[in-house]
């Protein structure tokens, strides 16, 4: 049995496939009967405003022997994107059969339509004779750069982004639950000034949403101006006609975008660069988060919640292995390595047009499928673990030598007010802690031996690994 003959064709890709459900969302936005659905939006809105004109023009036709379209007729054209179902997309797939353009297959598609249109209104109408209106001085990248725009717009806006903001509210949680949890850093894989658990869940969030705001702020860029950006066809036809005027109203106030006034054939993509780098970096972001919290479950500082019925490996049975994190850091990678191949081929192309990026943009949607997973996993890991709070008292309890740098910067402070025994206060407390464990008693006694006063000894005598935390929960104010 080879696979190839199963109907329909198993996936290739885990997206596809495997992982389907999950990425599922992203398929409204970025698959290709997607793309051809907002193809077919912008070749009628194009139709629409060359008829009816707009109020720059004073809502005159801006071609000649149109006349404007009835409300009824332009509820006919802007349906013919909004009803296009399976079986519209294997009758687009017919044409492109034939044409092999996807965008002339649209083009064909909509002509179809357009003849249908006495038919399903029930009388005659001047649509079956605008076909010509169609496409009109367009070249297909100028269907294509506003189509591609308004699909990774929507994605981003409805997908990507809610999906992300829903891991940082569950990071704002954690942190705010946590703020004043004591937990032993590591800084060079040793034990280091203590910090608490919120504290570090906030430095995530500050870093994300510092990204999210240059992705919400990101341009969206749009061109339609002919085959070479000139605007050559439209002024041969209608030189009277302000088609600058034409072609900003349309991208901005008919397709939500912002006009790009200068591009050879292609829209230059540099937004789309933009927009990727910063994806990408939030991705990285987000993957050292991943690799923390697996780090912090390995040395016991978070426990995992057991998935009933769930095996963690086939032959130890105690394990509950932190899958979801390890998931989500390998499809952040192929998230980054797609989207910095994306950011770095589409900024070129030969001269005025080449084929390159076409082939490219349609991975859009892998790029930002393996990253919508990723975040799929990275937030069930998080709702999947608990501080082991038992275990993080006892990590404290045994770094007593924590308190070195408090003892040697009051030892610093008191040098400089002239107190007599402080000098070289940082080689005297490597002395004591350096290599080796000490305990509290151990502290409590380097302290007595100092030339301290009595209200500076008892402050230091105070000071723990768990309460040597700064004002570290203080610092939560800033993490949004």
């Amino acid at each position: 049995m080879r696979l190839t003959d199963i109907s329909p064709i198993p996936a290739l890709t885990p997206l596809d496939g495997r992982y389907k459900s999950q990425t599922a969302p992203l398929v409204e936005y970025l698959s290709e009967p997607a793309l051809n659905r907002e193809r077919m939006r912008v070749e009628v809105e194009w139709m629409i405003l060359l008829a009816n004109g707009f109020e720059g023009n004073g809502f005159q036709p801006i071609v000649d022997g149109v006349e404007p379209l009835t409300e009824e007729e332009q509820a006919y054209l802007r349906a013919i994107p909004e009803t296009f179902d399976d079986e519209g997309i294997k009758h687009h797939a017919a044409h492109e059969a034939i044409t092999h353009h996807d965008v002339k297959a649209v083009e064909y598609y909509i002509d179809d339509e357009l003849d249908c249109a006495a038919e399903v209104l029930g009388h005659e109408t001047q649509l079956s004779k605008l076909k010509t209106l169609v496409h009109f001085a367009c070249t297909s990248e100028d269907i294509n750069n506003l189509s591609y725009a308004r699909c990774i717009k929507n994605a981003m806006e409805q997908v990507w982004l809610p999906t992300v903001h829903e891991i940082t509210d569950h990071l704002v949680q954690k942190a705010e639950a946590y703020a004043t949890l004591p937990l032993l850093s590591l800084t060079h894989g040793q034990p280091a000034t203590p910090t608490t658990l919120g504290k570090e869940f906030a430095v995530y969030v500050y870093r994300i949403n510092r990204q999210l705001r240059h992705i919400e702020a990101q341009e969206y860029l749009g061109k339609i101006n002919g085959a070479t950006g000139t605007f050559g066809a439209h002024l041969a036809a209608f030189p009277h006609i302000d088609w600058l005027a034409v072609s900003r109203e349309f991208v901005e106030n008919r397709m939500g975008l912002t006009w790009n006034p200068l591009t050879t054939q292609i829209e230059s993509h540099d937004w789309q660069a933009e927009l990727y780098g910063a994806v990408a970096h939030t991705n990285r972001i987000l993957h050292n988060l991943c690799v923390d919290v697996w780090m912090y479950i390995s040395r016991g500082v978070f426990a995992q919640v057991p998935v009933k019925g769930a095996t963690g490996s086939s032959t130890m049975p105690h394990k509950v292995n932190p899958i979801r994190f390890e998931n989500a850091e390998a499809n952040f990678e192929l998230s980054c390595a797609l989207l910095d191949s994306l950011s770095a081929t589409l900024v070129e192309s030969r001269w005025q047009r080449d084929l390159t990026d076409s082939t490219t943009q349609r991975n859009a949607g892998s790029a930002l499928g393996y990253s919508l997973l990723a975040l799929n996993n990275l937030h069930g890991g998080l709702q999947s673990i608990h501080p082991n709070e038992a275990a993080m008292r006892a990590e404290l309890d045994e770094n007593w030598e924590v308190l070195g740098e408090p003892i040697q910067t009051v030892m610093r402070a008191c040098e400089l007010a002239g107190v007599e025994g402080m000098e070289h206060p940082y080689e005297k407390v490597k002395d004591l802690m350096r290599g080796h464990r000490i305990s509290q008693d151990d502290v409590e006694r380097f302290i007595d031996s100092l030339n301290f006063d009595e209200q500076t000894a008892t402050r230091l005598k105070v000071l723990t690994p768990a309460t040597y935390v700064g004002i570290a929960a203080q610092l939560l104010q800033y993490m949004r």
